[in-house]
């Protein structure tokens, strides 16, 4: 975890502006925190004094208040400026730090989402699928905090603490001294206590992302698992990874408690050491009350920004976490499909769709599947690809929508005019955008929820149907999930679009959809060249 990514900078547009507002912010709250302590100690000088004030204990940072600020309605006319100005200071850097925050947070989910569609249904299938989902959700949530709290605290410890240590210079060198030697600790142990953190914050966001898992995948199994009476055979399971959660969470809770209380210790120390020295100078007669003062209530104020650096840190430590995650995503690389600066496909309406000896490396990379596919699918036709489970079917259909890149093989199509369109050569969007795809576990959101898987099925075929703009419709064993008077009726459906001009392609195993079909292309699995 760095203080500063750098990839949000690059990244996120908003990020850059708001950390440059706020750097100016900062330099204007460090005027206004010297004003405020030289002030105080201009009116609190007279008050306490043994004997009246000849010098000017401010030194030449006198200029900046006049010495009629002893006097005590001058001086609280400053102070009520000043804290007004402060205070509309801190409200601006809340509202832009929440309005920047909202903004990153916006465009990296957008981001992320995207280049996970690029990367394609199979990466998302491996599983990391889940983990994104996770990610985008509950992870960069937590990351509202890095910019609320955390970020503004760092730019004010690169600000206002160093224009601080230059005023104190100019008060009292004993006391800079003593800040210099002390402030180094407030870091040192920020990295010890980080090295913790780093670890908690990781087992915390795995520990949702396992959560996650299992959940997701228990959603999409519940019809089955109630169909074969076993709905209730996982709950003991999802109840151990909350409690594993739980304690992942309460461990960076205690990390980010015990880093605040070490900051604070280590700053009220230094404090102190500061207020002892002045005091027994004062006592000697080697400082003035006047500079004493003001540097009593710079001292605090010089540690502050740090202390709430390491505090608000660890806190958003698991936003960090996830903004880790989401980069991890986005530095993976997308697969290349079609040419970069292809032409567009157009409409493949009548086109038809060809692939000959396609190859696809399974995820293990042992072997090929589909292995050396040669297929020809025909407007106006119904297109079926059988085989067994595993021999890459629905490979074969990722591919030939432009969805997965293929290691051998070429994917064409024949437009009525004879033209002939290779999806090497064509801008691989505009070639997808012609087919219309229902998976074997169509996605409807939370809508699609309350739904048996076949009415899922149904629902999502229905929109494919109606996609008048898509003249290829792929379907991904479309009957597997339907009672036997829905398969005939959906066949029939089929049949008319097929009849309509369109092409469709399916993969199934349904001996009614193979007899059905106008021709039957097999699939099957080869052996890794």
């Amino acid at each position: 975890m760095k203080p500063l990514d750098p990839r949000l900078l690059r990244e996120v547009a908003p990020a850059r502006r708001y950390i440059i507002v706020t750097a100016g912010l900062g330099a204007l709250l460090a005027v206004l925190i010297t004003l405020q302590a030289l002030v105080i100690g201009r009116a609190l000088a007279p008050v306490l004094a043994p004997a009246p004030l000849d010098d000017d204990g401010l030194h030449w940072w006198g200029f900046l208040v006049p010495q009629t600020a002893r006097e005590i309605g001058t001086a609280a006319a400053w102070l009520v400026a000043i804290v007004a100005a402060r205070v509309g200071v801190t409200w601006l850097q809340e509202r832009l730090a929440h309005r920047a925050g909202s903004q990153v947070i916006s465009q990296l989910r957008e981001k992320v989402v995207d280049h996970t569609a690029a990367l394609g249904p199979r990466w998302v299938a491996s599983g990391a699928g889940a983990d994104v989902t996770t990610t985008v959700t509950r992870g960069l949530d937590a990351l509202l905090p890095y910019f609320v709290r955390y970020l503004p605290q760092l730019m004010l410890a690169v600000t206002v603490t160093p224009a601080l240590v230059l005023v104190v210079l100019g008060l009292d060198w004993i006391s800079v001294i003593i800040v210099v030697v002390t402030i180094p600790l407030i870091p040192i142990f920020m990295i010890l206590i980080g090295l913790v953190t780093r670890e908690r914050s990781a087992r915390h966001l795995e520990a949702m992302q396992r959560l996650s898992r299992r959940t997701l995948d228990l959603i999409a199994g519940i019809p089955t698992l109630k169909a074969l009476g076993r709905e209730h055979g996982p709950g003991r399971r999802v109840r151990e990874l909350g409690e594993a959660q739980r304690k992942a969470t309460m461990g960076s809770l205690r990390v980010a408690f015990l880093s605040g209380m070490v900051l604070e210790l280590l700053t009220t120390l230094s404090v102190a050491i500061i207020a002892v020295t002045l005091g027994f100078r004062l006592v000697d007669g080697l400082v003035s009350i006047e500079t004493a003062l003001a540097v009593l209530v710079l001292a605090p104020e010089v540690y502050l920004p740090l202390r709430n650096v390491g505090t608000h840190f660890h806190a958003s430590a698991d936003g960090i976490a996830a903004a880790d995650a989401a980069f991890d995503v986005l530095e993976t690389p997308a697969p290349v499909i079609g040419a970069e600066q292809g032409v567009e496909a157009g409409s493949l309406a009548g086109a038809t769709i060809t692939a000959a000896g396609l190859a696809v490396a399974t995820p293990d990379g042992t072997r090929d599947a589909p292995g050396d596919a040669t297929l020809t699918a025909l407007p106006g036709r119904l297109t079926a690809l059988v085989g067994p489970n595993g021999e890459g079917k629905t490979t074969t259909l990722l591919a030939l929508m432009g969805l997965l890149p293929v290691d051998r093989g070429e994917i064409s199509a024949t437009a009525a005019d004879s033209a002939l369109i290779l999806l090497s050569e064509v801008d691989g969007e505009s070639w997808t955008a012609n087919f219309a795809y229902v998976p074997q576990r169509p996605d409807l959101g939370p809508e699609g929820r309350t739904l048996s898987l076949g009415q899922r099925h149904l629902t999502a075929m229905e929109a494919a149907f109606a996609a008048a703009d898509r003249p290829v419709l792929v379907l991904d064993e479309p009957t597997a999930h339907l009672d036997g008077r829905s398969r005939t009726a959906l066949i029939a459906r089929l049949r008319a679009a097929a009849q309509q001009g369109r092409t469709v392609i399916v993969a199934t195993h349904e001996p009614e959809l193979v007899d059905a079909a106008d021709a039957v292309v097999e699939i099957r699995a080869g052996v890794r060249s």
